[in-house]
């Protein structure tokens, strides 16, 4: 592992100083970032451990649900106020990682792990993610794992998070803040697809950090399902995942929120289906029917076409038990 400076400011000011050097990467629970140096895929002149800062509130608001960057995934997992207001982030991040891995994995840093392409993590391989310009190995190597939606001539992967697919379906606002002051930044527009600049992953602007995310309020705490579709129940990521979220009155969709993970390099939200099930009964069928219509625009490659039956398969059943079909 390459040599480097380490520094764990007191205050947000020092922190946002320190980060705002070149070469700098910040570092809180470290589950994703250690394990990328150890490999030499980032190579940090220097750490910025913002463990000090006050980051770890959890607590209700006027308008929702206010986590701070530094929150705990176990933590956030089994807060009474997460499990009886928006239980579908509580059920995503039960779903994510191992028990130890979420006691250190922070909120924060969740947001900002980066994929797990194999030939991202393997640096004799090509990957414009990694080094842009050598090209995407993915594209005609094994690419079971990766995505169906969203996807350029410059990479086909996938983001990892389980966390981040459920916070993308509840409308979350992610405060940033740098030397320019704050930022919010709606959740959906947070994380980024390929294009020409794989190597990009969000919208965070350098020498910003992230302060918190907010969640409004909904109807959704009844209706709410995480179903996650993996090779082995412990510790794998998605090879499809799926966050329901319906608002149910007399039978009949008010209000539906649906977001994918497994299949695009950032959470894949379903706009199209959600429209679709508002005004419609929580039937089966209602669901088929938005089921393809979240499916227009896949397209699925050599080793990961299984995707194009799996994903609407899983968006029923996902569905079927948010509703309380099943």
């Amino acid at each position: 592992m390459k040599q480097f400076t380490y520094v764990k400011p007191a205050t947000q000011a020092l922190a946002l100083t320190a980060i705002g050097k070149p070469g700098t990467k910040i570092i809180a629970g470290g589950t994703n970032l250690v394990d990328l140096m150890k490999k030499g895929v980032t190579e940090p002149d220097r750490l910025v451990d913002i463990n000090s800062l006050p980051l770890k509130e959890i607590s209700t608001t006027k308008g929702g649900l206010h986590i701070g960057a530094l929150a705990l995934n176990s933590v956030v997992s089994e807060n009474a106020s997460v499990i009886k207001l928006q239980p579908l982030l509580s059920m995503a991040l039960k779903a994510g990682a191992s028990p130890q891995l979420r006691n250190m994995a922070t909120v924060g840093g969740n947001m900002m792990q980066r994929t797990r392409c194999v030939y991202f993590y393997d640096t004799a391989m090509p990957c414009n993610k990694r080094a842009p310009g050598t090209g995407c190995g993915a594209m005609e190597g094994y690419n079971r794992m990766h995505a169906i939606f969203g996807v350029s001539d410059k990479c086909i992967a996938v983001h990892p998070s389980d966390m981040c697919v459920a916070l993308a379906a509840l409308d979350a606002t992610v405060i940033v803040t740098g030397k320019k002051g704050i930022r919010r930044i709606p959740f959906t527009q947070f994380h980024r697809l390929p294009g020409d600049t794989p190597e990009l992953d969000n919208r965070l602007a350098a020498g910003e950090m992230i302060l918190s995310v907010e969640i409004p309020d909904n109807n959704f705490a009844k209706n709410s399902y995480y179903l996650k579709v993996r090779d082995r129940q412990s510790y794998a990521f998605a090879l499809v995942s799926v966050a329901a979220a319906l608002d149910i009155q007399n039978g009949v969709i008010k209000r539906a929120r649906l977001a994918m993970g497994g299949v695009a390099h950032k959470p894949w939200r379903l706009l199209d289906a959600e429209k679709a099930l508002i005004g419609k009964p929580a039937t089966e069928d209602s669901f088929k029917t938005a089921a393809l219509i979240a499916m227009q625009g896949a397209k699925g490659h050599e080793y990961n076409a299984f995707k194009l039956k799996l994903a609407p398969a899983t968006i029923v059943e996902a569905l079927k038990h948010a509703s309380g079909l099943v």
